[in-house]
């Protein structure tokens, strides 16, 4: 079982994709209300993008009208840009850290080792927030999903997995979860890793990771949870590559904005409840 982070620690947002970026801004929002206070300065990663000219300043104006002071975006395209002393001097000075959606797959190639990653997470333990969004939110955690068909991902080997960023263990986070229909891939990965709690975030919804290791979930969609650590059995270890995985005692929990969960004690955690334990 993880330890909860040291007090100083900032927290986590990870969101499904295709939030509101135009009109209530509600994630977005809340991404920068978890600033440290007195810095609103807002740092835009775009690497996972295949057309950063046309997501930054979609991101830029949105943070911008939530009165950021500055909003900094960085044009990470290799790794020797991943290196630059300018680059990681601008994610010293930042109180929130976002990265947008494109190919996780990218973004770990690209950052991962990266004298800008060592930056992010030291800014992360001193306080900054460090959201994502679709691939972006994927990459977070410490094991993450890079490949898999939705329409029947059941079966060995269907879902694809690597190194994520790290920020966050024992979870594996998927997004556009229910528009893309992506609930057996979460189960694939339950079968094979039980310890692992499965977060399908579904499209405008997100979930902050607090400190103390609780979810929160926010937006205007479901937030689906797959608990396996309690697997009675499952064939995945005597099948052949792509064969159909049987799995006995799963559990799922929908939630939705202002609920939560304790993610070490694996327990649902109401409106109330939640507010009590953020509280403390």
């Amino acid at each position: 079982m993880a330890s909860p982070w040291p007090d100083t620690c900032g927290r986590l947002v990870a969101i499904g994709g295709a939030e509101d970026k135009e009109s209530e801004l509600e994630i977005l929002s809340r991404v920068l209300s978890l600033a440290p206070k007195g810095n609103t300065e807002v740092t835009v990663i775009a690497t996972a993008s295949g057309i950063p000219d046309e997501v930054v300043p979609t991101y830029a104006a949105a943070f911008g009208r939530l009165g950021a002071s500055r909003v900094q975006t960085l044009g990470i395209r290799t790794r020797q840009h991943a290196a630059d002393p300018e680059h990681v001097e601008v994610i010293r000075r930042s109180g929130a850290i976002f990265f947008t959606g494109g190919d996780q797959l990218r973004l770990t190639n690209v950052l991962g080792g990266s004298a800008i990653v060592r930056a992010i997470r030291e800014r992360f333990m001193a306080g900054a927030v460090v959201a994502g969004t679709s691939a972006g939110a994927v990459a977070l955690s410490t094991t993450m999903i890079y490949n898999g068909g939705s329409a029947d991902a059941l079966r060995k080997g269907a879902v694809k997995m690597t190194s994520g960023l790290g920020f966050v263990d024992n979870m594996i986070i998927d997004s556009h979860f229910l528009a893309r229909g992506r609930v057996t891939r979460l189960m694939a990965v339950g079968a094979t890793n039980p310890e692992h709690l499965g977060v399908g975030l579904g499209e405008d919804a997100a979930v902050i990771i607090h400190p103390n290791r609780t979810l929160e979930a926010l937006g205007s969609g479901h937030v689906i949870l797959i608990d396996s650590r309690n697997l009675a059995s499952s064939n995945v270890a005597d099948l052949e590559m792509d064969e159909p995985i049987a799995i006995e005692n799963i559990i799922m929990h929908a939630l939705i904005s202002g609920h939560g969960y304790d993610i070490d004690g694996r327990t649902y955690l109401s409106p109330d409840t939640l507010r009590s334990g953020l509280m403390r």
